[in-house]
């Protein structure tokens, strides 16, 4: 009995593999699964900076769960996990530990601080995915590049820089700066000194202080200035102005925490002054501003400000990269999409990342305390 090999045609084989392969559903991207997308957050909930950690999650909860009310996107419900550091470098390694390993997080969002943000890094680049819109304006997250990282806000050397041709207009030429001895003061050093070398100009002074402290005695004897959160910063200007015969200037940048400096200083708030890197929470000629209100406000015991605005806008952002990389949502794909989307309008305030630039935005205004305790743009 002759054996009979059954062949059979190449077009067939092509057809049954392909068969094979579209039954076999594709690798989902880690903290992604039919009806969620978890993200993990790491912020200061606790601490002199708890506010900055708790305005900048409620800012990005008010924008996500609106998302979330009108089925998610392509499905899928968005799930924020954030985790308290009480704004030290240490706890925020250990926690983006936690939320990668344990919690299986498809990326990292908001967190809060350069020290913080920083410790993070190693990990972020070793199990490469997104760091988006960490609230902090320093170098060490812009320059070099970093594909990992999406930054929303203007840097640390833009705003001194604007700082700085204030002050030179206004005639100041005698700056001293008072900042916090980690790596968010030391940037702000860096961003002035950076300013004022290209005018021919240097920093008068310097004194530190440790983080979350607000023992501010030592620094008072020593100069009078500018830097720290708001807790930090409320206690210095106290302090220098009490009695001081020639009252200084006082210049904060964006991450202080201006509502919170304001509330702290009370009727010694008048005439502070902070640069900004976000609209005014309070513009509602801008769409942005009046859908921010309306969902942000929803809950009671919540007020605008500039941070809470920073964490909507974030969450704003993060869902046109979701919605631009498709059902299948992978990591490469939502940077490719958010690389790619051109400029990303959130209502009057635009964006713009690209393949080769991950900071969006190089928007600074400077504002002025008023009497009552809003700001003057």
């Amino acid at each position: 009995m002759t054996k009979q090999v059954l062949r059979w045609p190449s077009a067939v084989l092509f057809t049954l593999m392909a068969a094979l392969a579209a039954a076999v559903p594709s690798r989902a991207a880690p903290g992604v699964t039919p009806s969620t997308i978890l993200l993990g957050q790491s912020a200061a909930l606790s601490g002199p900076s708890g506010q900055l950690g708790s305005e900048m999650r409620d800012g990005a909860l008010a924008y996500f769960d609106y998302v979330n009310s009108k089925g998610g996107v392509n499905g899928r419900k968005i799930i924020l996990k954030t985790l308290d550091d009480g704004y030290e470098p240490e706890r925020a390694a250990a926690n983006t530990k936690q939320l990668i390993d344990g919690e299986g997080v498809f990326a990292l969002f908001g967190y809060v601080g350069t020290p913080t943000s920083n410790a993070a890094m190693p990990l972020v680049v070793k199990e490469n995915l997104p760091f988006f819109a960490p609230l902090t304006g320093a170098q060490s997250l812009r320059a070099p590049f970093q594909p990992n990282i999406f930054n929303i806000r203007a840097g640390y050397v833009p705003e001194m820089e604007k700082i700085v041709e204030n002050l030179e207009g206004m005639g100041v030429k005698k700056i001293a700066v008072f900042y916090q001895d980690d790596a968010y003061g030391k940037a702000g050093l860096d961003a002035v000194e950076r300013a004022l070398k290209k005018r021919n100009l240097a920093v008068m002074g310097t004194v530190s202080i440790e983080r979350n402290n607000v023992n501010v005695a030592a620094a008072v004897t020593k100069i009078r200035a500018m830097a720290p959160p708001y807790a930090t910063s409320a206690a210095f200007i106290h302090a220098m102005r009490k009695d001081a015969i020639s009252l200084p200037y006082f210049w904060n940048i964006s991450f202080v925490g201006s509502q919170s400096l304001a509330s702290a200083l009370g009727k010694e708030a008048p005439g502070v002054m902070i640069s900004q890197v976000m609209p005014s929470p309070w513009n509602e000629k801008l769409p942005l501003i009046k859908e921010y209100k309306k969902l942000y406000l929803t809950k009671p015991g919540r007020a605008q400000g500039f941070v809470s605005l920073e964490g909507f806008i974030a969450a704003k952002v993060f869902v046109e990269g979701l919605e631009g990389a498709g059902a299948n949502l992978t990591r490469a794909g939502f940077a490719r999409a958010i690389e790619t989307a051109g400029p990303i309008d959130t209502g009057g305030f635009v964006l713009k990342f690209s393949p080769t630039n991950h900071n969006a935005s190089d928007y600074v205004e400077l504002t002025v305390i008023r009497n009552d305790g809003t700001f003057m743009y």
